[in-house]
């Protein structure tokens, strides 16, 4: 539910199927028009505990329902989703900065993620075991952790709550949900549905406030099961720490620095196509998107070409403007980040081929798409992850260098090569050491894959299947019914 002021837009928490202020307020900006559009009410201690609890309450009786009762809600709340389509599309443009084409395939993408998982209601199952014994069986069963927390990300900030709370619901959990603090909005927005809806009251709760704080509280919380944040490392090793004293389950999804490749036998239209649209999707604020390019030194000149090409002609501005192939970055911090990383990057002996500064003849946080060149692995720039519209490119001179050169990263999220031959494909996908691996194609994830990243990329995964069961616990019993012979 939402109120509105003389000034700005106000939002509320939603707890125990209520919405509910607070005493103090966070301000939201349109990074595009640098202007405040809301605020939002803050979670206080009492707040966290309050959201907590009521999940705490609602849990065993939701889980007592048939899962394909609890798939019933979850399609009313995509029925909702898909109502207010063009509302929910505007509220993500306007807090986020994300083009207003791309905030509507979110908001599709999220519904039908929302009727994905419910369609695992009558699919989840568990398992009779062989025993040893005479006159017993084995049976395994498929069970809810309890309470989830899910502490979101800003850069798709309406699908990471379905990703989170879908499967979880549908599962038999509840949950409690903690958006972004630059965007909260789109999440209120997704509260009113769920209030529009009969699902029992305390199965969903909103919470807002910053990280470190109410975040922190969630997550070590001793009544909440599991805690699935996505987020940078530093969130994720917080998150770590705060969970180790209940040693509560977590399903982290961190940063990325995901390489492409590039070979001599590469179709260089179709190269520079998909890593240029993997590299401004967002604003290039997408953890899996293209962030480092290997090219073989025989093709560099011409990919270089084509690719500096592409990144020159990309269209930004307004994210309400037809044709806009991107918006601003989503806050000043960001902006500032991203022009030190390029300015580090030069520092370091990268050649700036265009872009490389902020447009300061806009309003809003906007930075010139940019390519960068010759640039060293141990640059920086090739190092840590830049989350904007940059892209750094190094060349190799086999296969195995540019494996050896793509694998030289802490992150494991993503990775791709562009190439015709088979034996290179295979190669990369058995020795890339990346959660996922694309082959002649941009870099976006499907709903009945696996979302998951190696090493610092994070721990556990979500999608399909195996990211269902991230929020199913295994119970085992031993069934003796001979008991009459024993």
């Amino acid at each position: 539910m939402t109120t509105t002021s003389t000034a700005v837009k106000q939002y509320e928490m939603f707890i125990d199927g209520q919405f509910v202020s607070g005493s103090k307020w966070i301000q939201v900006e349109n990074p595009s028009t640098q202007q405040v559009i809301s605020e939002v009410a803050e979670a206080s201690a009492q707040d966290v505990e309050r959201a907590v609890l009521a999940a705490e309450r609602a849990q065993a009786p939701w889980a007592k329902l048939p899962a394909i009762q609890r798939a019933a809600h979850l399609r009313e709340i995509s029925a909702g989703i898909r109502k207010h389509k063009r509302q929910l599309a505007r509220v993500i443009s306007e807090e986020q900065g994300k083009i207003l084409p791309l905030a509507e395939i979110e908001v599709d993408f999220s519904a039908d993620y929302v009727d994905y998982m419910a369609e695992f209601a009558r699919r989840y199952e568990g398992s009779i075991i062989q025993s040893d014994r005479v006159g017993e069986n084995i049976l395994l069963f498929k069970s809810p952790i309890g309470v989830v927390v899910g502490i979101l990300p800003w850069n798709f900030p309406f699908f990471l709550i379905v990703r989170k709370a879908a499967p979880a619901l549908v599962a038999g959990n509840t949950i409690v949900i903690k958006p972004s603090r630059e965007t909260p909005n789109n999440a209120a927005e997704f509260a009113r549905i769920v209030a529009e809806t009969p699902l029992p009251r305390g199965v969903f709760n909103l919470v807002n406030g910053s990280g470190s704080g109410v975040g922190g509280a969630l997550a070590s919380h001793p009544k909440v099961g599991m805690v699935s944040l996505t987020g940078s490392v530093e969130a994720g090793s917080a998150i770590m720490r705060s969970v180790a004293p209940n040693i509560t389950k977590i399903s982290l999804e961190l940063g990325g620095k995901a390489p492409a490749i590039v070979m001599d036998d590469a179709d260089l239209n179709l190269a520079a196509k998909a890593i240029h649209a993997s590299r401004v999707i967002n604003t290039g604020q997408v953890c899996n998107c293209a962030e480092r390019v290997y090219v073989h030194k025989s093709v560099a000149e011409e990919f270089l070409a084509r690719i500096t090409g592409a990144m020159r002609a990309t269209k930004y501005g307004d994210p309400f403007e037809a044709g806009v192939e991107m918006g601003p970055l989503v806050s000043k911090a960001q902006l500032d980040h991203v022009d030190g990383e390029v300015k580090q990057a030069v520092a370091d002996g990268c050649k700036v081929l265009t872009g490389g500064e902020r447009d300061e003849r806009r309003k809003g946080y906007h930075y010139l798409p940019t390519v960068l060149s010759e640039c060293p692995q141990n640059a920086r720039i090739m190092q840590q992850e830049i989350f904007g519209p940059v892209l750094p490119v190094a060349t190799f001179s086999t296969l195995d260098e540019a494996i050896a050169l793509a694998n030289d990263c802490q992150y494991g999220l993503t990775s791709s090569i562009f190439t015709k031959s088979l034996d290179a494909a295979m190669r990369a996908a058995n020795e890339l050491k990346f959660g996922e691996t694309y082959v002649n194609r941009e870099h976006f994830e499907a709903m009945q894959g696996f979302h998951a990243g190696w090493r610092k990329s994070g721990i556990g995964g979500a999608d399909g299947p195996r990211g269902f069961e991230e929020y199913l616990q295994t119970r085992v019993v031993y069934l003796n019914y001979d008991v009459a012979r024993q």
